[in-house]
């Protein structure tokens, strides 16, 4: 077993291999339901070991709520909950409310939605700014104040929020301070042909998801938050990943770029991915392939680009990959996989 170098004189490192393992069983669960996207349930479980929150961008009946109760019913014990967000959702219907009791009279907390270990907030740009404003705290601390009184959240705690990116009407659009606080964004897309015949059949008399069992216990979840932080990450690739990101400050593609935030939500995203595909280190494709889902919601784009971004987000987001490569060129052949230290 690897043991990483971060890993506390005495104490004994998490085995990495058991923390994969804990990734396969709730991929293998969740694809049973969830049919073709396990690369997207892979990244959003990542972001998940790394105690990050996701935001699904994407059309309507694209799975993005099924995602979600099946990564809840996979969990043991597991408390999930749903906010379906409209305009009239106030900040107490997420966070819960004061009500007065004439038996003890006094008054008792109702805890809201947000006490849940996974909360699905649909249709997140639904909501008024005030009711998505009540999210932050929970998102940023995992607690939520409420008549003065600050409550912690249940741990785990994951938020997956949905937004719909073509009908805008009635929406209200996420503000940068709670984009910055989602750990990354991606899309399910649509199921290829062969696999949406086999969703036809899989829900021809119930949806599969309601047979769902736990695959995966809170200690294994404890193990998995303690095995991303012990994935080696070369010292050359932890600095290309923080001059990736300061290159998105210096771009003309970009207004503004993204904050000390997106680095370390990059390089804790490279560990978590590493680990969910069997490695015990990271190597530069991680990196790569995350830069888009972490970044890209993070980065506020210069006017022009923006309209390009509506028409068509993936070829901007290659064009913000290609000029910040330019900036911060790929790790050369000094580094090899072969510097994670030795167990």
């Amino acid at each position: 077993m690897t043991v990483s170098r971060f890993t506390p004189e005495g104490a004994a490192a998490p085995d990495l291999s058991a923390a994969t393992q804990v990734f396969d069983r709730l991929l293998d669960n969740i694809e049973t339901v969830v049919v073709g996207k396990r690369d997207v349930a892979r990244l959003v479980l990542a972001a998940f070991a790394c105690r990050g929150h996701v935001l699904l961008e994407d059309v309507p009946g694209t799975a993005k709520t099924i995602l979600a109760r099946a990564i809840a019913a996979s969990l043991q014990d597991a408390v999930s909950a749903r906010i379906q967000c409209t305009p009239d959702l106030q900040p107490t219907d997420v966070t819960g409310l004061s009500v007065w009791d004439p038996q003890t009279r006094r008054f008792e907390f109702r805890p809201g939605p947000v006490f849940a270990n996974v909360l699905l907030v649909d249709e997140i740009n639904r909501a008024l700014p005030k009711a998505q404003s009540a999210l932050l705290e929970a998102m940023a601390e995992q607690q939520v104040t409420a008549d003065g009184v600050t409550r912690s959240l249940p741990d785990p705690f994951l938020l997956i929020a949905t937004e719909n990116p073509i009908e805008q009407e009635g929406t209200f659009p996420l503000p940068e301070a709670q984009l910055d606080r989602f750990f990354l964004r991606t899309s399910l897309g649509y199921p290829t042909a062969e696999e949406e015949v086999q969703i036809l059949d899989a829900q021809l008399r119930e949806h599969p998801v309601s047979r769902l069992k736990p695959v995966v216990s809170r200690e294994d979840v404890v193990h998995l938050f303690a095995a991303v932080n012990e994935v080696y990450v070369d010292p050359l690739l932890k600095r290309w990943t923080v001059d990736l990101v300061r290159a998105t400050r210096e771009l003309d593609l970009v207004d503004l770029g993204a904050s000390v935030r997106g680095s370390l939500a990059l390089e804790r995203a490279a560990r978590a991915w590493a680990l969910a595909v069997g490695r015990e280190y990271v190597v530069p494709d991680d990196i790569e392939l995350l830069f888009a889902p972490v970044l890209g919601h993070r980065l506020i784009l210069a006017p022009d680009v923006l309209v390009d971004e509506r028409v068509g987000g993936e070829d901007v987001q290659q064009r913000i990959w290609e000029a910040c490569l330019e900036r911060a060129p790929r790790p050369g052949p000094e580094w090899q996989p072969a510097t994670a230290p030795a167990g």
